[in-house]
């Protein structure tokens, strides 16, 4: 898992494995830029804020295989060349550039909330030395505000102390993914530190399943809503059921057919559901485009792949039948 890191001495053994083509060291760095500005830490201050607010992706590779593993990130020879010549060199995707202003030259600052990736000197100083581009119709699902930065700049600043958190490896033949995989965790099985190699795709869906069954808590969650709602709504039915008796009467008065008032009290009934379930709609969709604008929660989402979110119409066209249905399932007043 991303919080129980691998011996180093695994790389040169995994790569001996029949079927591996390479093999990258890979870290989550887990870093976010100091509030400072400076982002160095002050005598009086020995711990400089952290604006997690301005949180992006950002991890430690291996770089020379790493990048030869992901051919969808589009970087730009002469800057890959300025990467590779600088320890503290950093590769950022253009998103990432255009949401900071950030160009070829610039520095920043990064603290990560990791304990064993913090130095005592401070945060990480790092340089930008290029900017990928992907292409979207190839690779839909690449994260473009993604920052990867050397594995090595990690290892010495930490003192040498700290190992890979995951292996990203590339194999000749997917079809052999399963055996390889069993491979080399069959090399580890008795060691200290176990290993578990999947495939991305597992990977992901293995880290979405720690929140637990989401889909079991969300229906559970909109089922106690949806009854709520209902009691609130027949409760405030009946109190102007009782509170109109004298409105009906006076329209009876002055010669209002029964089935005249039943129409006004139905339309009217009809016109609040309407109005309901047209609020409800335009307010899920405004959390909808909050939640793909909010910096960290975007970047997490993005993470995943969904750089956006949007109604599905049959979901929509259900929920605004319910709130018709909710008036006209109240007791109406009888107009006899």
């Amino acid at each position: 898992s991303l919080v129980s890191p691998v011996p180093l001495s695994y790389g040169s053994r995994i790569q001996a494995v029949s079927g591996v083509k390479r093999v990258a060291t890979t870290s989550w760095f887990g870093g976010a830029l100091p509030a400072k500005k400076e982002g160095k830490a002050t005598e009086e201050d020995d711990e400089p804020q952290m604006d997690f607010s301005n949180f992006f992706p950002n991890m430690a590779v291996d770089a020379e295989p790493y990048f030869a593993m992901y051919p969808e990130f589009e970087v730009k020879p002469d800057e890959m060349r300025a990467f590779m010549g600088d320890m503290q060199g950093a590769v950022i995707g253009r998103k990432l550039a255009d949401k900071y202003g950030w160009k070829i030259g610039d520095r920043f600052y990064l603290e990560s909330f990791i304990p064993p990736y913090r130095k005592s000197s401070g945060p990480f100083e790092f340089t930008v030395r290029a900017i990928f581009d992907v292409d979207k119709v190839k690779h839909p699902k690449t994260d473009s505000t993604l920052m990867l930065f050397h594995f090595k700049y990690l290892y010495e600043a930490t003192g040498r102390h700290v190992q890979a958190g995951s292996y990203t490896v590339e194999i000749n033949d997917p079809e052999q993914a399963g055996a390889i995989s069993k491979a080399i965790d069959a090399q580890f099985e008795n060691s200290d530190a176990q290993t578990r190699t999947e495939t991305e795709a597992a990977f992901a869906a293995g880290f979405l399943s720690m929140a637990g069954n989401l889909s079991l808590l969300l229906n559970t969650i909109g089922l106690a809503v949806s009854f709520t709602i209902l009691l609130v709504t027949a409760n405030t039915m009946s109190m102007a059921v009782r509170e109109r008796r004298t409105e009906i009467a006076v329209l009876k008065t002055l010669g209002f057919g029964s089935g005249k008032v039943m129409g006004l009290i139905v339309a009217e009934s009809l016109l609040l559901g309407v109005l309901g379930g047209a609020l409800g709609i335009l307010i899920s969709r405004g959390t909808m485009w909050a939640l793909t604008s909010t910096p960290g929660i975007k970047d997490a989402l993005a993470g995943f792949g969904l750089t956006s979110l949007s109604h599905n119409p049959r979901v929509a066209a259900m929920g605004f039948a319910v709130a018709l249905f909710l008036p006209l399932s109240e007791p109406q007043p009888v107009a006899g």
